[in-house]
């Protein structure tokens, strides 16, 4: 027994063993939607896996997934509407976990205005900000209802949603963010209302995802990383109020009420089960990519994702 003692304290006075070194990018800087990441990494839930994260926020959102291709990155933020278009167009990424497991997009109108259901939007002006998915998301919508973008004027408002809505220098906007647009409105003291995409014949899809390059990933470190994030929206879950304080804290910029009222809106979105693959909804978004004509043929979603958990 003395001996065993005598181990148990030269264990505990050695070193600890040194973490993992692991780099994400961000899809934009640090704001609600990556509510987990930050908890796991203030909470100490990345450590506790082993992991040392570097989180970094892009120059450019349209950057992480192609660095992370080029291996210069562990794991990106992306989206699940661009994974579709960046495996078509052959970039070795594949998504590897769920952040945000519903879509925030939406058609986005005064709620006092004069589009009262999409039918009124004929003749209208809609703005945009990306072209290609956000025009076929437009004319999906639009021809559910019985019109197509020829009956609509399209004007890119250059990221100035919102802005360009309220000072109706467009009718409607699509690419905007129920969780962000929709507050910011409120906070300017006007009300906004969203057509919710995936009730106007959208596939649902998962807005924010983590994509790897599955030729160089390292695939027990990211189930260690989405182990901890899940733990992180458990917190999250069972702690809003504490988790916001938690959050909030880590940067003045985040210390507003339209972050305050976005984290509210956000955190029921997040994906309680990170790891976890919903194959039939990648499989309709594929086919609605296809149909839409942004793809030129429709691949199994073996090559746009993976379930790390079944290997």
């Amino acid at each position: 027994m003395r001996i065993i003692a005598t181990f148990i304290l030269l264990t505990l006075a050695g070193p600890a063993l040194a973490a993992d070194k692991m780099t994400l990018l961000l899809d934009w800087f640090v704001n609600p939607d990556h509510g987990p990441i930050i908890i796991a990494q203030e909470n100490g839930y990345f450590a506790e896996q082993g992991l040392d994260v570097e989180i970094i926020a892009p120059a450019d959102p349209a950057d992480p997934p192609k660095l992370v291709a080029a291996g210069k990155g562990d794991l990106a933020v992306s989206y699940q509407p661009s994974l579709h278009l960046q495996v078509a167009e052959g970039l070795p990424l594949k998504r590897v976990g769920t952040l945000v497991a519903t879509p925030l997009n939406c058609l986005l109108v005064l709620k006092d205005g004069p589009i009262k259901n999409i039918a009124d939007l004929k003749g209208r002006k809609v703005g945009f900000s990306v072209a290609g998915v956000e025009e076929a998301l437009l004319g999906t919508i639009l021809k559910n209802n019985g019109l197509s973008l020829a009956n609509v004027e399209l004007v890119n408002v250059n990221w100035s949603l919102s802005p360009a809505l309220m000072a109706k220098q467009v009718d409607a906007v699509i690419g905007a963010y129920r969780n962000f647009e929709l507050n910011q409105m409120e906070i300017e003291g006007i009300e906004g209302k969203c057509f919710y995409i995936e009730e106007e014949g959208i596939p649902a899809y998962d807005e924010l995802i983590y994509v790897a390059n599955p030729d160089i990933m390292d695939a027990d470190k990211i189930r260690r990383f989405l182990a901890a994030t899940e733990k992180a929206t458990q917190y999250i879950v069972n702690h809003p109020t504490k988790s916001w304080e938690v959050f909030s804290a880590t940067s003045k910029e985040l210390q507003d009420e339209l972050n305050a009222k976005a984290w509210v809106d956000t955190l029921t979105r997040f994906a309680l089960r990170p790891s976890a693959l919903d194959v039939g909804r990648y499989a309709r978004y594929e086919a609605f990519m296809l149909e839409t004509g942004l793809i030129d043929k429709a691949r199994p979603v073996s090559d746009l994702a993976l379930d790390l958990n079944a290997q």
